[in-house]
């Protein structure tokens, strides 16, 4: 199984916002385009939260295939309606992982 992971941190001037986005428009959005089969969402604790919470993003995919497919085709256009929603009020890194 292949995890691709998203990690936000996210200004405290924006934080509920974005996460009822995330939850109610962005992962169903990629949840949509049939490449993943599952998801998690996560808030990171013992970090440090002045400037605001680190969440992350696991989506569950059984194959690269489909994880390159997802980065290639729908990716660039749908972190662009992220940045277009809340500009530089967050960062985000993301990560490939493969379970053993």
């Amino acid at each position: 199984m292949i995890i691709y992971n998203v990690t936000s941190k996210v200004t405290n001037a924006i934080h509920e916002r974005w996460v009822q986005w995330m939850k109610e428009v962005h992962i169903p959005e990629i949840m949509a385009t049939g490449l993943f089969h599952d998801y998690r969402m996560c808030r990171l604790l013992e970090q440090d939260d002045q400037e605001g919470p680190t969440f992350t993003v696991q989506f569950f995919t059984d194959s690269l295939e489909n994880y390159h497919t997802f980065l290639h085709e729908h990716a660039p256009m749908l972190r662009q309606k992220g940045y277009e929603q809340f500009g530089n009020q967050f960062i985000a890194f993301r990560t490939v992982m493969q379970v053993v």
